[in-house]
């Protein structure tokens, strides 16, 4: 198995699940400038990370659907929840809010000229996103006012929330009085395969 990705970028969920899993894998970093390489469009032609290529040569991208497939592809790690579908399914809709709601408010911080042209606006636009992103996580932190994981099990899900967490600190998003997002990311801190995991990407 291999994974295409960018240190720090959304494809660190995908290498902590690995690293979760246990099983041998490569991790290969994408220069940035690479990404539009002709090499890589054959692997991704959308030129982002993830992008991760099974050990008989299949390859398959988006994030969501990788986590999920490795879900599927390893079921005795118990990434997926209890086991049942209703679990199974909550681990879904965690991981399409924070890809559908929560990553996709990041993109004006990331580049808010894609969003607006006038350079005068940028700052009220990522102003917006810090507050639309404030009220992501206090939903968020809601959910594990009473579990350590969102689901009440370790899931590919807290591995996505926990890179989202590292963006909102460097993108200077409001978390203050969020303490039960504060003691997930502790714990996610301290656990050996993100420790391996952000390692491997130079954190």
């Amino acid at each position: 198995m291999k994974l295409y990705y960018l240190p720090g970028a959304c494809s660190m969920a995908d290498h902590i699940v690995l690293e979760w899993i246990g099983k041998p894998y490569e991790a290969h970093q994408v220069p940035r400038d690479a990404l539009r390489s002709a090499e890589y469009l054959k692997l991704n032609p959308s030129g982002q990370v993830p992008a991760f290529v099974d050990d008989d040569g299949w390859t398959l991208t988006q994030n969501v659907a990788i986590l999920n497939y490795l879900m599927d592809k390893f079921p005795e790690a118990k990434l997926d929840g209890n086991g049942t579908s209703r679990e199974r399914a909550e681990v879904n809709r965690w991981l399409c809010y924070l890809n559908a709601d929560v990553h996709a408010a990041f993109k004006p911080l990331f580049g808010p000229q894609r969003f607006i042209a006038d350079e005068s606006q940028h700052t009220a636009v990522q102003a917006l996103a810090r507050q639309q992103l404030r009220a992501h996580y206090e939903r968020l932190n809601a959910q594990l006012a009473d579990r350590e994981w969102l689901t009440g099990h370790r899931s590919a899900a807290d591995a996505y929330l926990f890179v989202t967490l590292r963006w909102a600190k460097g993108k200077q998003v409001d978390l203050n009085g969020l303490d039960h997002l504060e003691t997930f990311a502790a714990r996610m801190h301290a656990d050996a395969g993100v420790k391996a995991a952000m390692q491997s990407e130079g954190f």
